[in-house]
C-alpha cells in the first residue's frame, strides 16, 4: 500500500548586491561575485495523516527569530503545523551575515546584519516550502549510508571523535522511480573557503551537491544538505590550501561517497510520519570570568600566536591559535556583556530552546539548535543506531556547546559558549526520552 507522498523545491538565495561574508572576524570581506549559487532546498512528506517539512539553506545560520516567523508562514500558507518544519543552516562561512553575534560586537570591521537581505531569505525559504508541498506526488523513500572520511577530523585532535557514517536518503517517484529529492547530514563544518575569498559560495556542500546533480540525481534533484554535530569537526587537518580547487576536491569526495552508498537501496512507500518536540525553557548558562582575567587571557593567545608566527609553525598548528585568539577575544567581549547585564538580552533570543524530532518509519532525524560538539550526539546514535542529529536547526545558541573535557581544556570552542556543557547533556538526556 502506497501510503506516502512527497515534494521538493529548491529556490536560488544568493545575494543580488555584495554582502559582508560571515565567519571569519577581523577582515572587511564583502563579497565581489558569486562562485556557486546559494540554495534553500526543500523536502515535504505526507503519509496521508501526517506532515513533515525539511528546508536546508546554504546559510551560516537562520536565526531562532528568524526560523519562527518562517515556518508560521509556512503553517499559514500549507496547513502544515510549524512544530513539524525544521529550517536549518548549511553554516557556510561565504554567504550572507544573516544576525547579530554579541561576540563580534566588539569587531569594528563586522557591520551589522543586512536586514534587505535577511527578508529576501526569509521570502526565499517560505517559498521553497511552499513550491515543495505543492509538488507532493507519491513517492517512496531508501536510506544509504555513506563513508565521507577524507573530508574532515576533529578539530582540536585530528584522531579524536568523529562520525563520518553519512545517511543519506533518497526519495524517489513511486510510479516512475525520477528522483525526487536527496537529503543528507554531513557532520563536517563546511570551512575550507578562509578569509581571503570573496566569493559567495555554498563552499564543498555546494560544490558536492553541483556533481551530484550533474552526473547523478538530475539537475532538478533537490539536495538538501544538513550540517550535523560539527562544533568540533574541520577540514583544517586534511586541506592543502584554502582554494576552489580544495573545496572541489573534498566536495568530490563526499559527492562520490553518496553515489556509491545510493547504487543498493530498498525503498518502502508504507512510511509513517511522526513529529514530536519539546522546548526547554532555560538551560544553564556558562560562568564567564572577570574582565580582568579576560583580558589576561587575550593577551596570552597573542602572545603564543605571535610566537608561532615568529617561529613558521606549522599551518594547522597557526591555524589553531588564531582561532584560539577569536575565542579568547570573544570571551572578553562576553566577559564585558555579563557585567554590563547585555548577556541577559541575548539569552533571552536564544531561548527557549528546542527538540525536534521527525521519524520516518525507522528514521529518526533530530534537529538541535546550535552548534554541537559531535561527542553528543554519538551518545545518542550508539543507543538508538537510525537516529541521526542535525545542528542549527530551527535557530541557533550565539556559540558552541562543548563537552565538560572541552571546556576544561579551554579554547576557541569553550570560549565562544555562552552555555554551559551541562547544555548538551539536557540535549542528549530531553532526546533520549523522547526516543523511548
Amino acid at each position: 500500500m502506497n501510503n506516502l507522498k512527497a515534494g521538493a523545491s529548491q529556490v536560488d538565495i544568493s545575494p543580488k548586491d555584495s554582502q559582508f561574508l560571515f565567519g571569519y572576524p577581523h577582515v572587511k570581506r564583502y563579497s565581489t561575485a558569486i562562485h556557486d549559487r546559494l540554495w534553500s532546498s526543500a523536502l515535504y512528506l505526507c503519509d496521508g495523516k501526517q506532515q513533515a517539512m525539511f528546508v536546508a539553506n546554504d546559510i551560516i545560520f537562520v536565526s531562532k527569530q528568524s526560523s519562527a516567523k518562517i515556518r508560521k508562514r509556512i503553517e499559514a500558507k500549507t496547513g502544515i503545523s510549524a512544530k513539524n518544519i525544521m529550517v536549518t543552516a548549511t553554516h557556510t562561512h561565504s554567504g550572507p551575515m544573516t544576525l547579530d553575534y554579541l561576540s563580534n560586537s566588539s569587531d569594528p570591521i563586522v557591520p551589522k546584519t543586512d536586514v534587505k537581505y535577511v527578508q529576501f531569505m526569509e521570502d526565499c525559504i517560505v517559498q521553497s516550502a511552499c513550491e515543495a508541498y505543492k509538488n507532493a506526488q507519491p513517492a517512496k523513500i531508501g536510506l544509504a549510508i555513506a563513508d565521507d572520511t577524507g573530508i574532515g577530523t576533529n578539530r582540536r585532535n585530528p584522531d579524536g571523535p568523529a562520525d563520518h557514517k553519512l545517511p543519506v536518503l533518497i526519495v524517489k517517484n513511486a510510479e516512475n522511480d525520477s528522483n525526487i529529492a536527496c537529503m543528507l547530514v554531513c557532520s563536517m563544518h563546511p570551512t575550507v573557503l578562509h578569509e581571503d575569498s570573496t566569493l559567495v559560495s555554498g563552499d564543498f556542500p555546494g560544490l558536492a551537491r553541483i556533481y551530484l546533480q550533474e552526473n547523478v540525481l538530475g539537475k532538478n534533484c533537490p539536495v538538501l544538505h544538513h550540517t550535523g554535530p560539527a562544533g568540533n569537526q574541520s577540514p583544517r587537518h586534511v586541506t592543502k590550501a584554502n582554494t576552489f580547487e580544495e573545496a572541489q576536491r573534498l566536495g568530490l569526495i563526499l559527492a562520490k561517497a553518496v553515489e556509491k552508498a545510493i547504487t543498493e537501496v530498498e525503498y518502502l512507500s508504507d512510511v509513517s510520519i511522526d513529529v514530536k518536540t519539546k522546548i526547554l525553557k532555560d538551560l544553564p548558562k556558562r560562568k564567564f570570568p572577570m574582565v580582568e582575567q579576560s583580558q589576561e587571557k587575550l593577551n596570552n593567545a597573542i602572545k603564543k600566536l605571535e610566537t608561532l608566527r615568529k617561529n613558521k609553525a606549522a599551518k594547522q598548528e597557526i591555524r589553531t591559535a588564531e582561532c584560539d585568539w577569536f575565542g579568547a577575544e570573544e570571551t572578553f567581549t562576553l566577559s564585558r556583556a555579563a557585567q554590563s547585564g547585555l548577556l541577559d538580552v541575548e539569552y533571552k533570543k536564544c531561548l527557549p530552546a528546542e527538540v525536534q524530532i521527525i521519524k520516518i518509519g525507522s528514521l529518526n532525524f533530530v534537529g538541535w539548535q546550535g552548534e554541537i560538539f559531535i561527542e553528543y550526539a554519538l551518545e545518542i546514535k550508539n543507543k538508538f543506531p537510525n537516529t541521526f542529529v542535525i545542528s542549527l536547526a530551527n535557530g541557533e545558541m550565539q556559540g558552541y556547546i562543548v563537552t565538560k573535557q572541552a571546556f576544561d581544556e579551554g579554547g576557541y570552542e569553550a570560549s565562544n559558549a555562552l552555555f554551559s556543557y551541562e547544555t548538551g547533556n539536557i540535549f542528549v538526556r530531553e532526546t533520549i526520552e523522547m526516543l523511548k
